[in-house]
């Protein structure tokens, strides 16, 4: 059935009732094929699906990007968990409850019953273990940042100069704001009150890790011990990838199928080939050339709804050809983003005008005013720049994933309206291409992705574009601004979503006006799956519900 999906909202409704301000708890609401599920049994069988490579060891709290997020949402569950039709938190994790009276000491009590796929109890020392090993700097894991807000994150962290180069070891292991009370038991103590914290924590970053992980965490990532509904039998290996078994002693809802065959394929097209010939069960990606064939080809097991994605075009602004603000803005004003829609995408994609995604609330369709089509404004801004445009550019994107013709677009875009001419850099995987924007190796505006971690449009910024977030974090346009990064924690501090969206929105503008990125385009997911497997759904942060997935027998 081809799914169309109402845009979700992060509202006051669903932060103090669902939630709470100051408590959250409760029963799941959801229904079948959502996180809570409809209580069918398994349905045995096995079934496929395809990724690209993962950038690093399949570690929760160093897994930031999409190809490892799949892999963890089937192995791991978090305290809470997201409604796969809404979006909404829902405690159909390990967490009984999270409650706080002040929004900055949180209680956190965790069920009964649950187990890792090694037998061992999933308990307090297991969450507090795993968040601190993620914040430790020399650890670096790409989540530590999440943990930035919890008390003694800053003793976690080593100094560095102004090469990266560690001159002060950090002088604690341990958050001082992490303390377990018992087996069942622990609390979080933030520097100050964030109401939304309850939502955040069914991110990657926060899932507990067992006993195992800390005697071996090279051999830990690549056959990962989780807690989820799937389990790791053997190791990943790259470019082939592996096969995850149903996990019966699963304390959640219990997957239908016996096994998901994760299939490594680098190339989206020769995945869509793979798909029509029945080699492949489930791809959630169609390439440019056949998204306007595949609802016919394919009829209800063509999948389309709205999602969180975002792309955007970054600049590395520790470049001395984009570090003056103008150049960037007039970059920005010359592309035509609505042509591109239209003539790529057939309008299967939105034009952005704000870093945050219409499904999250606060998403505003006017926000960024450098993004406005407006070639002889930027002609004009560009010259009262030192950029020179005799030099060509590069335009960096990874390989595989359909890219090429829309980038190719921007640099013509460019060349007709600034006189820019470019070189396209497109020749990294994906998991090839991440590290070498971490190392500040990109050497002109770059193509990027994001898809929310939790529902929230904090999660827009704070992890892109805080000092914080910088590599290993997601700041890959190594953007620093200490008054964006305050009004951010205003935001954060808020006691109601109205007044966080209100200095989540002023963070925003410091942003837009400084553009240390481009935004590009609202994305829908589009998939397309074979006859074999029924009951297959995406949510909104772009990944497919595998637990729920049926095989037919």
């Amino acid at each position: 059935m081809q799914v169309h999906k109402k845009k979700m909202r992060l509202s006051a409704v669903l932060l103090t009732l669902a939630l709470g301000a100051t408590a959250c708890g409760g029963n799941s609401d959801s229904e079948g094929g959502g996180s809570g599920g409809s209580g069918e049994g398994a349905s045995g069988g096995t079934f496929s699906y395809t990724l690209t490579n993962p950038e690093n060891p399949l570690i929760p709290g160093n897994t930031t990007e999409s190809e490892g997020s799949q892999i963890i949402s089937a192995l791991f569950t978090g305290l809470i968990t997201y409604n796969v039709d809404t979006s909404k938190a829902e405690f159909d994790g390990v967490a009984e409850s999270i409650e706080s009276d002040d929004s900055t000491l949180w209680t956190i009590k965790l069920k009964d019953g649950w187990k890792f796929h090694d037998g061992t109890p999933v308990d307090a020392q297991s969450f507090v273990d795993a968040w601190n090993y993620t914040a430790l700097s020399t650890n670096a894991q790409g989540g530590s940042y999440f943990f930035e807000n919890v008390e003694g994150y800053k003793d976690l962290q080593a100094e560095t100069d102004d090469n990266d180069v560690v001159t002060k070891q950090p002088t604690s292991k341990a958050m001082s704001g992490l303390k377990v009370v018992d087996p069942k038991t622990f609390t979080v103590k933030l520097n100050a009150p964030f109401a939304q914290y309850p939502i955040t924590v069914g991110y990657n970053a926060f899932a507990p890790l067992p006993k195992a992980f800390f005697a071996d965490p090279e051999a830990f990532g690549t056959k990962p011990i989780g807690n989820g509904p799937f389990k790791a039998n053997e190791a990943f290996r790259q470019d082939v990838g592996f096969k995850l078994t149903r996990f019966d002693d699963y304390a959640g809802q219990k997957a239908k199928a016996d096994a998901v065959d994760i299939k490594i394929i680098s190339d989206v097209t020769t995945a869509y080939t793979e798909v029509q010939a029945g080699g492949l069960d489930i791809l959630d990606t169609i390439p440019a050339e056949n998204i306007t064939t595949a609802p016919q080809e394919f009829g209800d097991r063509f999948i389309e709804r709205e999602s969180s994605s975002f792309t955007y075009m970054g600049f590395p602004t520790y470049d001395p050809r984009y570090s003056d603000k103008k150049v960037r803005q007039a970059f920005s004003m010359a592309i035509d983003r609505q042509a591109i829609t239209k003539a790529i995408f057939n309008g299967t994609r939105e034009p952005a005008m704000s870093v945050v995604s219409p499904v999250v609330d606060g998403s505003r369709k006017d926000a960024c005013k450098y993004c406005k089509f407006d070639p002889a404004a930027a002609k004009k801004l560009l010259a009262e720049t030192n950029f020179n445009t005799s030099q060509p550019i590069d335009l960096w994107f990874n390989a595989g994933a359909n890219h090429d013709a829309w980038v190719t677009a921007v640099g013509n875009q460019l060349r007709e309206n600034l006189g820019i001419t470019y070189t396209l850099k497109g020749d990294l995987q994906f998991g090839e291409y991440l590290p070498v924007g971490r190392g500040k190796k990109f050497t002109g505006p770059f193509r990027l992705g994001w898809s929310m971690d939790y529902p929230s449009p904090q999660n827009y910024l704070e992890p892109l574009y805080t000092e914080a977030a910088l590599p290993p974090g997601s700041n890959t346009a190594f953007y620093v601004n200490p008054a964006f990064d305050a009004k951010v924690k205003e935001g954060n501090a808020s006691k109601t979503n109205e007044a966080a969206i209100k200095k989540y929105q002023e963070a925003e503008d410091i942003l837009l006006e400084d553009m240390p990125i481009m935004p590009m385009f609202y994305g829908k997911l589009q998939s397309v799956h074979s006859p074999k497997v029924s009951n297959v759904k995406f949510d909104a942060f772009g990944q497919c519900d595998l637990a729920s997935v049926t095989v037919k027998q």
